[in-house]
């Protein structure tokens, strides 16, 4: 009841129909909650939806609004959520169940959306992936919370990233709100997303590839020439860096002065 409050608080939901001190809901009122029901399960929030609402009472075409819902909020990934249990987990992360800080690390793993926990000891993990590359990395040495706190960062550049891509949509393509005045304007934002999709995602993975060769260049370059120069025979180093005399051997070892 008190969100059915709330809702008609912000316009969400028309007022029932008063018999004496009571109010009466109808078919109507019930439809119009299912509807914020499915639009806060898909991710909006209570102003957005109050706008979508407004829009359909001003005559606006309400499909039309949710088939660009679906496009903005469709998932950008193919990835399919998997399922773990807690004895698979201490096995890819090497995590000894005894320790002090097993709680701390299962809760690190959820925080950084590696987990998330259900019922009966098994998780779900939302990003298969990611799992993955996190049990590589452990198994390649990396202490786990270095794994966690690395997740963490790169999730942060990551939406650094997407908020500049949504800015450029914003600034110069077609998802502006004040643009979406019409079907036609609202089609063409669908479109603009599903074209902007697979760009983004081409863009980092090139841009990602060509900063890994330049920095793994300038991180190892170094080292590498140390330890090539630390291989060399000491006599053949010391060979190469005497200065050359300016006597010639005859050939039967004396010294043979220079021509003149």
């Amino acid at each position: 009841m008190r969100n059915v409050r709330a809702y008609q608080d912000r316009g969400l939901l028309p007022p029932p129909r008063l018999q004496g001190r009571v109010g009466l809901y109808d078919e109507s009122h019930l439809a119009r909650l299912r509807l914020i029901g499915q639009l806060l399960g898909r991710g909006y929030t209570l102003g957005t939806i109050a706008e979508l609402i407004s829009a359909w009472e001003r005559g606006r075409d309400l499909g039309d609004l949710l088939g660009l819902e679906k496009v903005l909020t469709d998932p950008w990934s193919d990835e399919i959520p998997g399922r773990i249990d807690t004895a698979e987990l201490i096995r890819i992360f090497a995590i000894d169940p005894e320790a002090d800080d097993f709680a701390a690390m299962l809760r690190m793993a959820e925080e950084h959306g590696f987990l998330e926990a259900e019922s009966g000891g098994r998780f779900k993990v939302p990003s298969p992936r990611l799992l993955q590359v996190g049990a590589e990395l452990v198994a390649a040495g990396i202490p786990l919370p270095a794994v966690f706190e690395i997740a963490g960062r790169i999730r942060e550049d990551c939406a650094v990233i997407a908020r500049r891509f949504v800015g450029l949509a914003r600034e110069h393509g077609n998802l502006s709100a004040e643009g979406l005045h019409s079907r036609e304007e609202i089609s063409e934002a669908a479109r603009f997303v599903q074209r902007l999709r697979p760009l983004a995602q081409l863009a980092v993975e090139g841009l990602l590839a060509r900063c890994m060769e330049a920095e793994v260049r300038t991180a190892l370059g170094d080292q590498l020439a140390a330890a090539v120069a630390r291989d060399d025979p000491p006599e053949e180093t010391d060979r190469l860096s005497a200065p050359r005399s300016h006597r010639a051997d005859d050939g039967g070892g004396r010294a043979r002065p220079p021509r003149r």
